[in-house]
């Protein structure tokens, strides 16, 4: 491989093989989770699901013209930096959901025994699973160049932060002051600096 050369093709593989890496992990862990004892509505559930589906359709989607033209050029600089930010954004999302354990779901739910996880990235950010997410989507972005990541990176901030804000009102009702100064001392996606 010529590295100073990246083909784009084999950059969007790499962050394929990543997401792929990020999905096996979430198989793996899904049986370990603590049962619900409280759970979003299937209403909410699909508000935010049906984001995140569109959201990744519009990376990965090749077949429609529309929204479809070059934003960002795929120099070689681009695709490296790409596959980096997708890389850490795997990363990230797996340390975190390592670090939640069996208190992790993929719907917003409180779990019986449910603990208010303070331990890892949570001691910074509130929600780093999403934060992971969202850096390996910008750099799978880059990757792809097109205008249909950018347009499905909104839709993704969106609907993470209308499914934080749900997860949060769960916790603070769960946890009360123990939530509220967890909340003083973090920020929902990104580390808080004052």
């Amino acid at each position: 491989m010529n590295w100073a050369n990246m083909n784009p093709d084999f950059a969007a593989r790499i962050a394929m093989w990543l997401w792929d890496a990020l999905l096996i992990v979430w198989l793996a862990m899904w049986f370990g989770m603590k049962r619900a004892k409280r759970s979003e509505t299937a209403r909410e559930r699909l508000q935010h699901v049906i984001g995140v589906v569109l959201a990744f359709w519009l990376l990965f989607e090749n077949y429609y013209a529309i929204l479809s033209p070059e934003v960002i050029p795929r120099t070689s600089l681009v695709l490296w930096t790409g596959i980096l930010l997708a890389a850490v954004g795997v990363g990230i999302s797996i340390w975190a959901r390592l670090s939640l354990g069996a208190n992790w779901s993929g719907m917003v739910t409180l779990k019986q025994g449910h603990e208010l996880v303070r331990k890892g990235l949570y001691r910074w950010i509130r929600h780093p699973i999403y934060t992971g997410i969202l850096l390996g989507f910008i750099g799978t972005a880059l990757i792809k160049g097109h205008a249909r990541g950018w347009l499905g990176l909104i839709v993704l901030i969106l609907s993470f932060y209308f499914k934080a804000r749900r997860e949060e009102n769960f916790l603070r009702q769960e946890f009360g002051e123990g939530f509220e100064e967890h909340l003083r001392h973090t920020g929902m996606f990104l580390p808080k600096l004052i």
